[in-house]
């Protein structure tokens, strides 16, 4: 009895040594991928700011590019969680809108806006991207939808077309003002367009 109890911990600290270790390689890969970018980043820089050994890195993942997802995915899951916190704000109209304009301004960062908005489309390809984006950014874009429709703000449209097309939208406010010389104006220009845009729903008061 004794020694099952002692083989039960023995897996549960492997475990936990395992899933710290992961966590170490997705914290350290995601420093180095939004300081120098996918294609200057080598495996040898990531386990040694992981304090880690490179075989440990192909134990938890397959590569460089599985690696690059993990990160990927974590960042636009902290994004999303920040944006939903707003998009569920008490005034259902002030949390779409809002919410919109933080989900551009959450992708200035700079370590956001290098590996979100320059590297995931030719490291992961378009679909994977698309899927990822979808599966983090419509479903809260969609609630937001869904309780400013129900609120009677505004017109009752198909929320899945209407928030993909939305999603679309906001993702090409984010790569303008990534690539615009001005940041701030350009910010404050697609920021008035979103909210312009959204107003072409809305009910009249």
């Amino acid at each position: 009895m004794h020694t099952d109890g002692m083989e039960v911990k023995g897996k549960v600290d492997k475990r936990a040594q395992g899933q710290q270790t992961r966590a170490a390689l997705i914290a350290a890969a995601r420093e180095v991928f939004g300081e120098l970018g996918y294609g200057a980043t080598s495996t040898e820089e990531i386990v040694a700011r992981a304090g880690v050994t490179k075989g440990a890195l192909y134990h938890h993942f397959s590569g460089k590019d599985d690696l690059f997802r993990a990160v990927y995915e974590q960042v636009e899951l902290e994004v999303a969680d920040r944006v939903v916190e707003v998009f569920m704000a008490p005034d259902p109209w002030d949390a779409l809108v809002g919410g919109c304009v933080l989900w551009i301004e959450a992708h200035q960062d700079p370590a956001v806006r290098r590996i979100v908005l320059r590297d995931a489309r030719a490291v992961l390809g378009w679909e994977v991207v698309r899927d990822l984006d979808t599966r983090f950014g419509a479903v809260g874009l969609r609630g937001a939808l869904r309780r400013a429709m129900a609120a009677g703000v505004m017109h009752r449209r198909p929320l899945r077309p209407l928030s993909l097309i939305l999603l679309g939208a906001l993702g090409e406010a984010c790569l303008y003002v990534a690539d615009a010389d001005g940041v701030a104006d350009a910010r404050e220009e697609v920021e008035g367009l979103v909210t312009e845009l959204l107003s072409g729903l809305r009910l009249p008061a």
